[in-house]
């Protein structure tokens, strides 16, 4: 009995590009070699790929109220926790725990993706993000990017839109 090409296809992605393929969903994948030693991974990113840090956003995971939330925001800025909380129907909003975001999610520190998680989460995309045709995210590793629309990301996540975003 044949493969079905669809397996032999996801075989080799990233939970988040395997999400991306099997919703069908245009994107491009944006590889780049990650340097250990740089400061910050979504600068890093921006800087590789030669794209303006405001169309990269980085995922960062916290917790409102209890609950591990994903904030999606520009990598040239920094996340309002507030905002977070309000945009959820929360009233407190602290970063998560780190180990505790990468066993959640499945992914490590630098890499961790909105797409294709362990677990889904509630998910809150900066407005800011639909300012561009295409914003870039992680795709489930460091050194790999996925570009998509901020439409087709905030579907396949669930995600609201709020000014999370401080600049």
């Amino acid at each position: 009995m044949a493969k079905k090409p669809k397996k032999q296809q996801q075989s080799g992605g990233t939970p988040a590009t395997v999400a991306l393929t099997s919703a069908g969903v245009d994107f491009t994948v944006h590889a780049y070699d990650h340097d250990p030693n740089h400061p910050s991974y979504g600068e890093e990113a921006a800087e590789a790929m030669g794209v303006s840090p405001d169309r990269v956003f980085k995922t960062l995971v916290a917790d409102v109220d209890g609950t591990l939330t994903v904030a999606v925001v520009p990598v040239a800025g920094s996340l309002d926790l507030k905002a977070l909380a309000s945009a959820v129907g929360g009233k407190r909003a602290a970063m998560a725990d780190p180990t505790l975001a990468e066993r959640t999610t499945g992914y490590v520190r630098g890499g961790i993706s909105p797409l294709g998680q362990r677990k889904k989460l509630p998910t809150v995309l900066d407005t800011s993000a639909t300012a561009h045709p295409t914003i870039c995210i992680s795709a489930g590793r460091r050194g790999l990017e996925v570009e998509l629309s901020p439409a087709d990301l905030a579907t396949l996540t669930g995600a609201v839109l709020a000014p999370i975003g401080r600049g």
